[in-house]
């Protein structure tokens, strides 16, 4: 088969590779569509602490079962399936606690275990064990199936943050997790979503997908101002920073409502985490900040639901299918912002 192995930054190879085989509790799947996003791109350029290379790259995968392992319980040969990423092991004190999102000992596919930009892969016995396969719905296709991931932590995000009805909302960055923010916080009933982008461009063309109640190109505005007039004063209820940006996560702050919750969905680079916090602003206005760290295996599969509904729809964002052999291409386009979500076909 064919495969997409990570071995060092810059260095990635499409290779042949035997076949793998399922041991007890395992599946073996035919991918058929695995997604990508900006974590492949910065795995690609800089490698990761918890990859070990050789390693097969991609965690947004969706396929059909070819074989099951012994005690791998009542999947079949032809089902079709969608793959958590993050591998909560289900044991550790936030697992018991229902946290999976903040399991110690989380682990993920694509980084310690062979991902999808493959043409076949094993699922290991511990993602089974945790309810990490989930059953594609009738009339959800694989490359919508894909999405099902980062739409998982789209709705942890958003639960954290507790969007909900009537609320305004802000979403920073129009890459396909924004847009993904966009279309969730209409289906929990937001009245009005905003989003901001720096690149006006990307912002654009995200815009005319997603249809937001306005589209504020923070490179030429104040969005602070501009959404203190769109909220008569008031600010929004909820500002999400989908993009490592400190400067949104400062606007963020300074743009929200009394009891304004500001998620920070974005994580900074290592290098540089720190963003100031004006807590006087935070204390007297009751103001939330919070963290959003992937998804569990539940929201993977209300993810699905969401699709399969219709609530929350995916497939126009599939700006592009490419081969397994295009993977540099499909990096590439991602690296540019000349796309919103590409997916590989292998």
């Amino acid at each position: 088969m064919k495969v997409a192995r990570f071995y060092a930054p810059a260095d990635i190879r499409l290779e042949d590779a035997p076949e793998p085989e399922p041991g007890p509790g395992e599946l073996k799947i035919r991918v058929r569509n695995c997604s990508t996003c900006g974590t492949d791109v910065k795995i690609s350029r800089f490698g990761h602490h918890h990859i070990v290379p050789p390693r097969v790259m991609g965690h947004e995968i969706a396929g059909e079962v070819v074989e099951a392992g012994a005690g791998a319980g009542d999947w079949a040969a032809g089902d079709r399936v969608q793959v958590i990423a993050a591998i909560p092991c289900g044991r550790c004190a936030e697992c018991r606690r229902g946290r999976m999102t903040v399991c110690a000992a989380q682990e993920s596919m694509g980084y310690h275990y062979d991902g999808g930009f493959a043409e076949y892969l094993v699922v290991p016995a511990k993602v089974l064990a945790v309810g990490g396969v989930n059953r594609v719905p009738d009339g959800v296709s694989f490359a919508e199936a894909s999405v099902a991931e980062p739409l998982a932590c789209v709705l942890n995000g958003q639960e954290l943050a507790r969007v909900g009805e009537g609320d305004d909302v802000v979403v920073f960055g129009s890459g396909p997790v924004g847009c993904l923010h966009v279309r969730v916080a209409r289906a929990r009933g937001a009245a009005r979503v905003f989003l901001v982008e720096v690149n006006a461009e990307r912002l654009h063309r995200a815009a005319a997908l997603v249809k937001p109640d306005a589209a504020l190109d923070a490179g030429s505005g104040d969005v602070v101002g501009e959404i203190l007039e769109r909220t008569g004063g008031r600010g929004a209820d909820v500002a999400i920073t989908a993009a490592a940006s400190a400067a949104a996560q400062g606007q963020a702050q300074r743009l929200v409502a009394p009891g304004g919750r500001v998620s920070l969905f974005g994580g900074l680079p290592k290098d540089d985490p720190v963003v100031p916090v004006d807590a006087n602003r935070v204390h007297y206005r009751e103001l939330s900040l919070v963290g959003a760290n992937g998804s569990s295996p539940a929201h993977n599969a209300r993810a699905l639901e969401l699709i399969g509904s219709g609530r929350v729809p995916v497939e126009d964002l599939l700006t592009h299918r490419l081969p397994l052999d295009a993977l540099h291409d499909a990096l590439d386009l991602v690296t540019r912002g000349a796309a919103i979500k590409v997916t590989i076909e292998p």
